[in-house]
């Protein structure tokens, strides 16, 4: 079975809206209130629209974008931005990428 991308959060500038996936309400309260400061700093910081997603390997990425003639939108802000949020938040990235193989795609890790 293919997978897809599947969305775990979203944040926009424009709609000054967070989204979190209703398949991943079953993540703890803690997490999902990091995920939404980080996801709403995120696009506050940089502007445009900050998606977290995970590939079709289950592995977590982040998607940024601007609407068309958004010239406040900091693309190498942006950049920059995602790869320190991967180095500063890594343990929480890791904790989510498992708990989506677990959890969602019933996958098990036998040691």
């Amino acid at each position: 079975m293919e997978q897809q991308e599947i969305v775990l959060c979203a944040s926009s500038a424009y709609d000054k809206k967070f989204y979190l996936n209703p398949i991943f309400q079953g993540i703890p309260q803690r997490v999902r209130d990091e995920l939404k400061i980080m996801c709403v700093l995120f696009t506050e910081d940089v502007g445009g629209i900050l998606e977290v997603f995970f590939n079709e390997d289950g592995e977590l990425e982040f998607r940024t974008s601007a609407d068309e003639g958004d010239y406040l939108y900091d693309e190498i802000g942006s950049v920059l931005k995602v790869k320190d949020l991967q180095r500063s938040k890594t343990e929480l990235l890791e904790s989510l990428e498992m708990f989506y193989r677990i959890i969602i795609l019933g996958e098990f890790e036998e040691e």
